[in-house]
């Protein structure tokens, strides 16, 4: 099994702290939508005898195409690959660009789950990270959602951000709780060199929670999603029972995934080997690649044995549930435990990771200092 993965490269504009390939302020959406279609067509004798059971259309903001092209885009997907009949089949939205008609036809497309960007409940805080939309407009298009029949919901919320506190970030959390989403991402804000937040902060204009502030948030947050029946399944996921997203898993547990669009990254086992691949960044460079019947690659790269199994450890560990033993061991011919023996035993004794038979993952204290726990196993 294999994840499709589809980029959307467009947005109604940037959010200041995004550092995403997007694109704000275009409308060659036909043109572009013609480039992945023919993309599609160029990769699909190559993934002959490959199933895909997730299709995950980001950005971007996907939303923001005019109606019947992602309909059109997932049409095609199913004609070129072999996708799963129950495929988890997910679209990422945001709430100023939802719209009745186009979720109707995300679902007669045979999308069975959203992806909806709220970031916060709090409108001076949504104002001063750039997003235009309002806490309404997201309970709205979270209603519309419901009302086209989506029972897998997943909400983004972040953390940290200029003007929040524990209580505003609590009450996003209660909000989508009521609302009854299924899923909720909730992300630490990451400040990125060369974005307009970063630059205001850098400045002194704008002032960003500390360190102390932003944890306290995290855990006061964290806890109050366990309450509300939300498992932490991954470092920044939770879900209720049976809806954590197939997608990411399949990130996280290194399988293969091909990616289409602009930007979009690859990785997939050929030939015994696992490669690794990027396309073009810019939408022009894509489309001209693609009106030339040549596949839109940027950069290839040959993952090395010990890398692959140190990206093993490294994805594994952002899941609750941590490393199969077993499964690493199939894979690899060794056992995480006895090949990492000192990275694992300094773990283990800073209370930062808990092995047994079957597993080997992280505490609630190791989660936090995931980073810094890695540099033993490279």
């Amino acid at each position: 099994m294999a994840g499709l993965y589809i980029h959307i490269p467009y947005c109604k504009k940037k959010c200041r702290y995004c550092d995403f390939i997007s694109y704000a302020g275009r409308d060659d959406f036909l043109a572009y939508t013609a480039a992945l279609i023919t993309e599609m067509r160029l990769y699909s004798p190559m993934m002959k005898g490959r199933s895909f059971d997730t299709v995950f259309i980001g950005g971007g903001t996907p939303s923001l195409l005019p109606a019947g092209l992602i309909g059109r885009i997932i049409g095609e997907a199913r004609q070129c690959f072999s996708i799963e009949h129950d495929a988890e089949i997910t679209v990422e939205c945001n709430p100023e660009s939802v719209t009745e008609p186009k979720l109707l036809e995300y679902s007669n497309a045979g999308v069975n789950r959203l992806s909806i960007g709220m970031q916060s409940a709090d409108d001076r805080v949504l104002a001063a990270i750039g997003r235009i939309h309002t806490a309404e407009q997201f309970v709205s298009a979270f209603g519309l959602a419901r009302k086209a029949g989506f029972k897998n919901i997943n909400v983004d919320i972040m953390h940290g951000l200029p003007g929040q506190d524990i209580g505003s970030y609590l009450a996003s959390i209660r909000l989508v709780s009521e609302l009854g989403a299924e899923h909720i991402s909730s992300y630490s804000l990451i400040l990125e060199s060369g974005t307009p937040l970063y630059e205001d902060v850098i400045s002194g204009k704008t002032v960003l929670p500390d360190e102390d502030e932003t944890a306290d948030m995290e855990d006061a947050g964290f806890e109050l999603l366990a309450e509300l029946g939300y498992r932490r399944y991954e470092i920044s996921n939770f879900a209720k029972p049976g809806f954590e997203c197939r997608h990411n898993l399949n990130y996280w547990n290194n399988g293969d995934y091909l990616g289409l669009g602009v930007n979009a990254h690859s990785a997939l086992h050929m030939s015994g080997k696992w490669v690794r691949f990027a396309n073009k960044i810019t939408i022009g460079e894509y489309i001209a690649d693609i009106a030339a019947d040549k596949l839109p690659v940027a950069e290839t790269e040959e993952i090395a044995r010990e890398d692959e199994m140190f990206e093993c450890i490294m994805m594994g560990l952002r899941k609750t549930e941590g490393v199969d033993r077993a499964v690493f061991t199939e894979r690899f011919g060794i056992d995480p435990v006895e090949h990492y023996a000192s990275a694992v035993s300094a773990a283990l004794l800073d209370g930062n990771m808990t092995v047994t038979d079957e597993r080997m993952f992280l505490t609630k204290r190791g989660l936090d200092f995931q980073n810094e726990i890695l540099l033993n196993f490279i």
